[in-house]
């Protein structure tokens, strides 16, 4: 699938602040891409397609939970991370996008998850970090960033977990998981233990 065409599906989907959001990630998913390396093509649609199910309503998300037979844990846990999964299962659905890759890329932006690859960790950090984000803390991942993919990665994952834990509320078990992960990879741990 060509930019325009995904971009044209995207914006359908999305109010204009949102697909501004979008553009950002786009922008700098590109960018980490050419700095790390990886599939720019693959990077680009998974970028443009990351929040595609983000303003579904409560209950055709879960529908689609139950019906695609996505992790159900999923329904524990706050709304807010049900539209990547629901959004790699639409994409595939509705742009025909069959590419474990670039579905993967859109399913784990918001959770991150143990072994991530080149192109979820740029997804994932591009989200976090584009230029239409203001919060305590962006700063210092995007400086990071130009750094280290990896170490990026990892402070954002350092930050969204405190932030969670400041509101008392649940960690998903893949942002746990990668977060352990790349403790491991970044602080020399040793994997397995």
């Amino acid at each position: 699938m060509d930019r325009d065409k995904a971009l044209e599906m995207v914006r359908k989907q999305l109010p204009e602040k949102r697909y501004v959001h979008t553009l950002g990630v786009v922008e700098t998913a590109l960018r980490l891409s050419e700095k790390y390396g990886g599939d720019a093509k693959k990077i680009e649609l998974a970028a443009i397609f990351h929040d595609y199910a983000k303003y579904l309503p409560d209950e055709e998300m879960r529908e689609i939970i139950v019906k695609e037979n996505l992790p159900r844990r999923l329904l524990r846990f706050h709304r807010e991370l049900w539209h990547a999964p629901v959004g790699a299962c639409l994409v595939k659905k509705e742009a025909g996008i069959k590419d474990e890759e670039i579905l993967n890329g859109i399913r784990y932006h918001t959770t991150g998850r143990a072994n991530m690859t080149l192109l979820e960790k740029i997804v994932f950090l591009a989200d976090y970090i584009e230029p239409g984000r203001n919060f305590p803390g962006v700063d210092p991942v995007r400086k990071r960033a130009e750094e280290s993919l990896d170490g990026a990665v990892l402070l954002a994952l350092e930050q969204t977990i405190s932030f969670l834990l400041s509101k008392h509320s649940k960690i998903y078990p893949d942002t746990i998981d990668a977060y352990n992960d790349l403790i491991d990879k970044c602080k020399g741990g040793v994997s397995g233990e």
